[in-house]
């Protein structure tokens, strides 16, 4: 069976003093995900645990984002984060950077091709 990607949605995060790359990454993540109900898994007969998540995360400085922490928000699911550069660095005068983070989560399922 192929890996069928079944839908992609987007976030954005921000670490607005901090310069918290992680912190960016999963509230990008969690913007995603909190205004949807992904019900895929059981639309195609499957368990919420055999789907495919893979995570895009886009930062300025991708070395700085723990991806086990960005996994750690889904409660299940196959998740799969990769960080790159991306995202901005949004320099402030009297401080450190405001950190915007951007996410791109896929979703899929392995399934039978169409007839």
């Amino acid at each position: 069976m192929p890996k069928t990607r079944l839908l992609t949605e987007f976030g954005i995060g921000t670490s607005l003093r901090r310069q918290d790359y992680t912190a960016a990454a999963r509230r990008a993540v969690e913007d995603a995900l909190w205004r949807n109900s992904i019900n895929l898994a059981e639309l195609f007969g499957q368990p919420k645990e055999a789907m495919l998540i893979d995570v895009e995360i886009a930062v300025q400085s991708p070395d700085k984002v723990d991806t086990d922490q960005v996994a750690a928000v889904f409660p299940y699911g196959q998740v799969k984060v990769t960080a790159s550069h991306g995202g901005l660095d949004v320099p402030r005068p009297d401080a450190a950077p405001t950190v915007i983070a951007n996410a791109a989560i896929h979703v899929s399922l392995m399934l039978e091709p169409a007839p």
